[in-house]
C-alpha cells in the first residue's frame, strides 16, 4: 500500500500542472489578417456672427477643405449656436467637392465661441496591420497552421477599395424605398434577351474593301 501511495505521488510530481492552451486563431480558415478602421476627427471654426460666413471665411473654409484633400467617404458637419443659420453657406463650399453636409455634429473638444461656428470633418479609412507578413518561411507545417500573411491579400484588397469605411463596421442601411421591379430589372432583361447564335453565324469577309 505504502508502494503504491509513493508511485502516485511521484508521477503526479512529473506530470506537473496542467496548463490550458490559448486557442491559436491561425488554427482555423478565419483570416487573422483583417481590416482595421480608424477615425480621426478635423476642426475648422469659422466667424459667422450673424450667422452667415462672409466670403473671406468662405475661402479660408475652402483652403482647408482643399488641405485636407476633402473627398468621398468624408463626412462635414457644421456645430454651434449659429449651425443651423450657417449651413447653406458652408453648404455651398462642400458641394464644390461634390458632396453634402450630414446632420449632427461628432463630440469635438473646446467650446465654440461666440458668433462662431465650427466645421467637422470625419474621415475614416480603413487598412490591414501587418502586411505582408513574411516572418515565417513556406516549408511543412504539421500543426496545421495558415500561413502569416494568410488573408493579406483579398482583405488587403477589400480595405483599399471600399469607398466607405463605416460600411465595414456597420454597414449600410436602406433607404426604405426597395422596388423588388427595379431590383429584377437586369435579371428580366438577361432573360427575355435573344440569344446572339439564334440567327446563326454572320458571314465576314477578311478581303479588305476598297
Amino acid at each position: 500500500m505504502r508502494n503504491t501511495i509513493l508511485i502516485a505521488l511521484l508521477a503526479t510530481t512529473l506530470a506537473g500542472p496542467v496548463v490550458a492552451k490559448e486557442p491559436n486563431p491561425a488554427r482555423g480558415l478565419d483570416s487573422v489578417n483583417v481590416p482595421v478602421v480608424t477615425r480621426s476627427d478635423y476642426a475648422f471654426d469659422a466667424a459667422a456672427p450673424d450667422g452667415s460666413l462672409a466670403p473671406g471665411e468662405q475661402a479660408r473654409l475652402d483652403a482647408w477643405f482643399s488641405g485636407l484633400n476633402l473627398g468621398f467617404g468624408d463626412r462635414v458637419y457644421v456645430d454651434g449656436a449659429y449651425a443651423d443659420a450657417a449651413r447653406s453657406d458652408v453648404a455651398r463650399v462642400v458641394g464644390r467637392y461634390g458632396m453634402l453636409l450630414s446632420q449632427g455634429a461628432p463630440v469635438a473638444q473646446g467650446m465654440v465661441n461666440p458668433g462662431s461656428v465650427r466645421v467637422l470633418v470625419s474621415r475614416t479609412r480603413a487598412s490591414v496591420p501587418n502586411c505582408p507578413n513574411w516572418s515565417d518561411q513556406s516549408k511543412p507545417n504539421w500543426s496545421n497552421h495558415t500561413m502569416p500573411s494568410y488573408g493579406c491579400g483579398v482583405n488587403g484588397n477589400l480595405a483599399a477599395m471600399i469607398a466607405d469605411p463605416n460600411d465595414l463596421v456597420w454597414g449600410r442601411e436602406g433607404t426604405g424605398y426597395d422596388n423588388a421591379d427595379t431590383a429584377s430589372r437586369a435579371i428580366r432583361s438577361y432573360r427575355n434577351a435573344k440569344p446572339t447564335g439564334e440567327d446563326g453565324l454572320k458571314d465576314i469577309s477578311t478581303k479588305g474593301g476598297k
